[in-house]
């Protein structure tokens, strides 16, 4: 039959003989307890079916052993990722994760910081949105300390940890352009942050060091459809039209750099109707070595990009920060890593 109550401190205690508070610190793993006794109480809450009040835990310590992570949309590859090293290693540390998604939406995003503001968390990882500022200073006007993942807000002063995307994009580049490059072209997602900054600028460094005419290559834009709050993160449907206007048997680029591997699915798909092949006429260079990469024909060349490791600093960091209010504020970018397959020769 099931308990009409909630299982309490008292009703171990009963069934064991031991005063409550001997049950309470057996339970938080306190010296003054024995082995045995630990043993005894943890194996009888769990066979009752006892779990802490975390609310008047909460109340006693101050804290509520509780992070939040704000992303833009779990569907993408890179986030998915993020959010598992995220809750692993918050659950190493013994916190909880509250998951608020915004779909690159502000509306979104203010609610989602007002919502961890009435939680109370103890601190937050968030993936800010396009149209971020002081939405996120409310936060930490109230004390809690926030690390921004992925996206940087300059001028915020707060915590970072991301991906050195500018040397990865130029490092890239400079690695897979044919002998002889005349042209480049960037397909670019239509977002005013900082990874699409970031690229832009990596993009432009590159033709730079190949002493490629800046004149002679376009930084293309395809509007995204995050906003929308689609089940992807992207479509290459936009990325299609765009480069299948662009794209003709006498203009074309010598190598297509794309935003990401969704932007590539519809650029092959241009390059291939227009009859060009990949790579003989164009070189493609995807981003982010989403699962179908590998499985292009041919297969793409792409920039595969550390979630795991930015998930495990920030998590690092954020704790850090809460351990010490006061230390001076952290800025880490993460090396990516060229995959180099067949769709750049």
């Amino acid at each position: 039959m099931a308990r009409s109550q909630r299982v309490t401190l008292r009703d171990v205690a009963d069934r064991l003989g031991l005063s409550v508070n001997t049950v309470s610190r057996a339970l938080a793993g306190k010296d003054q307890v024995s082995e045995d006794t630990r043993a005894l109480v943890s194996a009888e809450a769990k066979r009752l079916g006892y779990v802490p009040n975390s609310h008047a835990r909460s109340l006693v310590s101050g804290r509520t052993m509780v992070v939040g992570l704000v992303i833009t949309n779990p569907s993408n590859p890179f986030y998915a990722a993020l959010i598992s090293a995220v809750e692993r290693q918050c659950r190493a540390g013994g916190y909880s994760v509250l998951l608020l998604v915004t779909e690159d939406s502000a509306d979104n995003e203010e609610r989602a910081v007002q919502e961890l503001l009435r939680f109370g968390v103890d601190g937050v990882l968030g993936v800010a949105t396009e149209s971020s500022s002081d939405v996120w200073d409310a936060l930490r006007e109230a004390g809690i300390p926030v690390v921004q993942l992925s996206r940087d807000i300059p001028g915020r002063g707060l915590d970072f940890v991301g991906i050195d995307v500018e040397s990865a994009i130029r490092d890239a580049i400079v690695r897979v352009a044919p002998p002889g490059v005349r042209r480049i072209w960037l397909l670019e997602e239509d977002l005013r942050v900082s990874t699409v900054a970031a690229r832009i600028a990596g993009f432009r460094r590159a033709l730079d060091d190949l002493g490629v005419a800046h004149e002679h290559s376009l930084v293309l834009k395809v509007p995204t459809r995050r906003t929308s709050g689609a089940s992807l993160p992207w479509s290459p449907d936009d990325a299609y039209a765009l480069a299948a206007n662009v794209i003709t048997p006498g203009n074309h680029p010598d190598l297509v750099v794309t935003a990401n591997d969704y932007v590539a699915l519809g650029v092959y798909r241009a390059i291939r109707e227009c009859g060009l092949t990949v790579p003989d006429d164009v070189r493609v260079l995807g981003y982010g070595d989403h699962p179908f990469a590998a499985y292009l024909q041919p297969a793409l060349t792409t920039i595969r990009l550390p979630a795991d490791e930015v998930g495990t600093a920030g998590v690092d960091l954020l704790l850090r920060r809460m351990a010490d209010r006061d230390r001076p504020r952290t800025s880490t970018r993460l090396p990516a890593e060229l995959v180099e397959r067949q769709s750049t020769g």
